[in-house]
């Protein structure tokens, strides 16, 4: 392996896919990881995506409960770059290899803890399962309770918790990194996953604050009743429907014209000119919205799905996505276009097909030649290494609080909507400048939601908005200015718009070559889908996140029953994802890791260069647990046909009232479970006596188990097994983000209360990373052109200028 980081060293302590996947993104770009293994292997392995993500890594297998194997770690660790574990802070504190002891033998050290739920508040002590931590901040009761028809939430298989968590590590790692540039000291960088998790949610949080506020004019609803009638206009913008061959498509045409030509393209341009139906896709009486809506459902039903790719080809304003499961996403036309897939050769399964880098580079290209390693395979080398390490304390002052990490970066945003943004809006609570080009009508998401500004807020925390007319020649002067002190350029226009307007890659590098420009793109720059529009929802069916997470709830079968199709229709757009959990997060979390990476290379002396991540691969990158394909491949884990989980120990429950999320996957889980009194029958029941025992008798597990769970309410159940150190939680029924907001947010840290030019004070998710030294701050949504002005001036622009170009409308100011 070789890439940029080929000089770090990274001890990976984790079996978990959160630790694993931050350790195979550092190894990917060239870092030496060694994977400290526990007896037996890490239980990854058993799982059909290890080879992705320990490929390029070192194995090593050490008992941590035994002296002389902790301290191995401990010479690794003295050496070591960057130490991340998922291990919690007690058992850490046990081995002798928390922070505060490693770190006074390499003062150097970037250590990545990756807990739960963060080290304050009600859960810190508790396991921070996925499962639970979903469950316990109501995505399974809200999010995702329509995937299922049965009443009560439905469990998502997708890991959208331990994703956002290992992009948060990354981000918080590269910034540690970069800090240590200046200061040549390391520190405690933390993450959890319940609050990593608030990155993924576009607008949400930002509605429910303005729900806070104004109370009686903002009344949010869901997308579809619970009688099934549409509430808003996306249900036909974010059209779901299938084709007279069996194929679900998702059509993604949310801006007007867009909308139009999909119109155009089923035959009914004519409805524009008709009193009964001019205002679509807006209507204000129920019976029309379902009649619109069955309306189209029958039109795309007349189309096979060769007929609607001619109409695609034809027009590239309407497009629909194919909804894919497994590892279908490998083998789709973009991916295997951009070469984002690879087949490594693995020591004990053959030939891997599998995502490749989550991000391309030019300047220091990524290379991957080695696989998995087999268990242990370097412990001679690791231990040999570790004997030799300095085990003595470092004499050193201790280092000084610091301010931002990135306090320093500059980045220039060229791009609209959320996914690629809001990868610089993450930046920006870690200190970096984002300068964000805006066209003088405004980033579209500005006026997404009802209220004014609540799409937007969110992900314009931080920025300073320009706002630019491009076409005009003098926006182009305006930003060659910028570009000369900016340190990246960030990009999300479709293939050819950057282009046309002259600032795209080639352009802006062939005058600037120290710009690190990231195009970060849904499909690509180029290719068969490089100039499709591209939507959360798109890529949530494109890369199979929705059939993830519907598994078997969605029937298969031909029918032309419309109210069967709408019902169904409603469980596969639940299944995308819901308000906190959807692929412009994914991809947003990419995108920042991508950017605090190059914020770091800038900062060594790293040449520029152009870099790219899409939403399709990044979405590949969090589905790994499917998106890999080799010779007797285990199959994922996979929820059960009613949507309750993944098995017996990792499921949801119903009580004597509400539900539980029940996480005791492993043989000490089951060992602290069958330990307490209710539980106790279980222990000594044949059936139930050993991991294949209850897999055989899984059926009879759930339920005994059902039986006792329903003898007590969620919370009791929660507070009883919590005490116990069982992984238990109510599966919540507030929404995420009222949950983010409300007493959950307050009781861990969670909340910041700023300022908005917009709102006045308004409180929000703070930054989702922390540092033992180094700051953060909470940032705030900014008005179209509030900094137009300012910025001019900065770059040399006098107000007569600035002036002309306000009249002519080549700038819009605040």
């Amino acid at each position: 392996m070789s890439g940029p980081l080929d000089d770090l060293r990274v001890v990976e302590i984790s079996d978990t896919l959160t630790g694993a996947q931050a350790g195979q993104v550092l190894a990917d770009l060239g870092a030496e990881v060694v994977a400290v293994e526990p007896p037996g292997g890490s239980r990854l392995r058993d799982q059909a995506a290890f080879p992705f993500l320990a490929r390029g890594k070192k194995s090593v297998v050490l008992d941590l409960h035994e002296r002389v194997d902790a301290d191995v770690v401990w010479g690794l660790a003295s050496e070591a770059d960057v130490l991340i574990t998922t291990l919690r802070p007690a058992a850490l504190e046990r081995f002798g290899l928390d922070h505060s002891v490693v770190s006074v033998v390499n003062p150097r050290l970037v250590y990545g803890s990756v807990t739960g739920w963060g080290r304050t508040g009600p859960m810190r002590d508790a396991k921070g399962y996925e499962g639970m931590v979903l469950a316990k901040l109501g995505a399974m009761a809200t999010s995702f309770a329509k995937v299922s028809t049965r009443p009560g939430p439905t469990f998502p298989s997708v890991p959208f918790a331990s994703w956002s968590a290992s992009q948060a590590l990354l981000q918080g790692v590269f910034a540690a990194l970069r800090e240590r540039e200046a200061s040549g000291a390391g520190q405690l960088v933390e993450v959890s996953l319940a609050k990593a998790l608030a990155a993924q949610d576009p607008w949400n949080q930002a509605a429910a604050a303005i729900a806070q506020r104004f109370p009686d004019a903002f009344v949010a609803a869901p997308p579809v009743s619970d009688e099934g009638v549409p509430n808003y206009n996306f249900t036909f913008l974010l059209l779901i429907a299938i084709t007279k061959d069996g194929h679900w498509l998702q059509f993604s045409q949310v801006q007007p014209h867009l909308f139009r030509a999909f119109i155009r393209s089923c035959g009914l341009e004519w409805m524009y000119d008709d009193p009964d139906w001019k205002t679509l896709p807006n209507f204000e009486d129920v019976p029309r919205r379902m009649r619109f809506w069955d309306i189209l459902l029958t039109e795309v039903r007349k189309k096979t799905l060769a007929e609607w790719q001619e109409v695609f080809d034809q027009d590239p304003d309407v497009f629909a996505e194919i909804f894919r499961s497994g590892s279908e996403v490998l083998h789709h036309p973009q991916m295997q276009f951009a070469r984002h897939t690879i087949t490594l050769d693995d020591a004990e399964r053959g030939a891997v097909l599998q995502p490749g880098p989550l991000m391309s580079l030019e300047g220091t290209p990524i290379v991957l030649e080695r696989g998995a390693p087999r268990l242990d395979e370097h412990g001679a080398e690791v231990r040999a290494r570790a004997a030799e390490a300095r085990r003595d304390p470092v004499p050193a002052a201790d280092p000084p609080p610091s301010g931002l990490p990135l306090a320093g970066t500059t980045v220039l945003e060229l791009g609209t909507f959320y996914a690629a943004p809001y990868g610089a809006t993450l930046l920006t609570d870690l200190g970096a400048r984002v300068i964000k080009i805006e066209p003088t009508s405004g980033d579209p998401m500005r006026v997404m939601q009802p209220f004014p500004e609540s799409g937007a807020l969110k992900v314009l925390q931080g920025k300073e908005s320009v706002a630019l007319d491009l076409a005009a020649p003098e926006a182009k002067g305006i930003l060659e200015r910028l570009a000369l002190t900016a340190d990246i350029v960030l990009c999300s226009f479709r293939s050819g718009v950057a282009e046309r307007l002259g600032v795209g890659a080639r352009d802006l590098l062939a005058r600037h070559p120290d710009l690190f420009y990231l195009d970060a793109p849904g499909y690509g720059i180029a290719g068969p889908h490089g100039h499709r529009p591209a939507f959360a929802p798109t890529m949530s069916a494109g890369a199979g996140i929705a059939m993830r997470n519907a598994g078997a709830l969605v029937p298969d079968g031909e029918t032309d029953d419309l109210a069967v199709l709408r019902a169904r229709s409603i469980q596969l757009n639940s299944a995308g994802g819901g308000s906190a959990t959807q692929p412009d997060g994914i991809a947003a979390l990419a995108v920042a890791t991508t950017l605090s990476l190059a914020s770091y290379l800038k900062c060594r002396g790293v040449a520029g260069q152009h870099a790219l991540t899409t939403m399709l691969n990044s979405c590949a990158h969090a589905l790994c647990e499917d998106a890999v394909e080799h010779a007797n491949r285990p199959p994922a884990p996979t929820a059960d046909a009613e949507g309750f989980g993944f098995g017996p120990l990792y499921r949801l429950y119903e009580t004597a009232q509400d539900w539980v999320f029940l996480a005791a996957p492993t043989e000490s889980d089951w060992t602290d479970l069958t330990g307490q009194a209710e539980f106790s029958d279980l222990r000594d029941d044949s059936r139930f006596r050993d991991v294949a025992a209850r897999a055989e008798h899984a059926a009879e597990l759930v339920e005994a188990l059902s039986a006792v769970f329903a003898t007590r309410s969620a919370d009791e159940w929660e507070c009883a097994l919590l005490a116990a150190d069982i992984g238990c939680v109510k599966a919540d029924t507030n929404t995420v983000e009222r949950n983010y907001l409300g007493e959950f947010g307050r009781q861990h840290g969670y909340l910041a209360t700023v300022e908005s030019p917009i709102l006045d004070e308004y409180p929000r998710v703070g930054p989702i990373v922390d540092f033992s030294r180094s700051a953060t701050t909470a940032t705030v949504g900014c008005t179209l052109g509030q900094h137009t002005e300012a910025v001019l001036r900065e770059y040399g622009y006098d107000d007569a200028t600035i002036a002309d170009f306000a009249e002519r409308g080549v700038i819009v100011t605040a």
